[in-house]
């Protein structure tokens, strides 16, 4: 991948400022890592004069080992080397401390759960959990918004937002858009209960099949990270339609269309 230096010489400027910022000038590896220069110096010299970015600068320090990494006398290495034993403790410091939080909030949650009983939602814990809703449009700003768009739908979006770029189709749509079946679902609206995290996730109706993907909620949705409500909470979910007909429309991908079995 490119590396811009400019841009590394920002950032890495900026995280040394940062370490200044935190630890003080007295602190003895500030000193060590700035050696009476500022941070924009520093960053400035250790981007110029580092050959790490070279691959074959790369390739020599991996066949040459440790031996090799710690007789060079590169100038981000060096850095590295100095900043290297700290970070070791800060990052062992912080584990033992997220370990230590891990066992508390199971035991603050086994003490809610008697508390409180059984009653309310489990914990996002990586295993298999269901929400349940219904396909219903809402009300925002005394305008009733339907639950389901379509292709054509995009395409007056995006007219409507003319002259601003993030509401912009991309190219390869409006190069399609003669080809697709503009009538086709694209997106609909549903109340189930969802939370950052939920992209991707399946939307099958009741006898199972697939009709859609969750990829959003609407705005009104962000205070269900505290309250869940049906009223104006939404889940957004691309239509399970619309995906092998943009496949096969817009990407000219036919064979993985097929293989969705549409």
């Amino acid at each position: 991948a490119p590396i811009y230096n400019d841009l590394e010489m920002v950032k890495l400027a900026d995280e040394i400022a940062l370490l200044l910022e935190s630890r003080g000038m007295n602190d003895s590896i500030v000193q060590e890592a700035l050696a009476g220069r500022s941070p924009k110096q520093v960053a400035s010299e250790l981007v110029s004069g580092t050959k790490i970015k070279e691959i074959e600068t790369r390739k020599a320090l991996i066949e040459g080992g440790l031996d090799a990494v710690l007789a060079s006398k590169d100038p981000m290495i060096r850095m590295a080397r100095v900043i290297a034993p700290e970070y070791r403790r800060i990052d062992k410091m912080n584990e033992e401390l997220s370990e230590r939080e891990k066992q508390a909030y199971a035991e603050i949650t086994q003490a809610t759960t008697v508390i409180e009983g059984t009653g309310g939602y489990p914990d996002a814990t990586f295993t298999l959990r269901l929400a349940f809703g219904v396909v219903s449009g809402y009300e925002e700003r005394g305008e009733q918004i339907e639950p389901t768009t379509n292709f054509a739908d995009a395409f007056t979006h995006a007219k409507e937002h003319e002259g601003q770029e993030d509401f912009d189709l991309p190219e390869s749509w409006m190069s399609a858009k003669d080809k697709i079946d503009l009538d086709t679902q694209l997106n609909f609206v549903c109340t189930a209960d969802i939370i950052g995290g939920n992209s991707g996730s399946p939307v099958v109706d009741r006898d199972g099949a697939l009709v859609g993907l969750i990829f959003d909620g609407n705005i009104q949705s962000l205070t269900s990270d505290y309250l869940y409500t049906d009223v104006l909470s939404r889940a957004v979910s691309v239509s399970g339609v619309a995906i092998p007909e943009a496949l096969r429309s817009i990407y000219q991908a036919n064979d993985l269309a097929d293989q969705l079995g549409n």
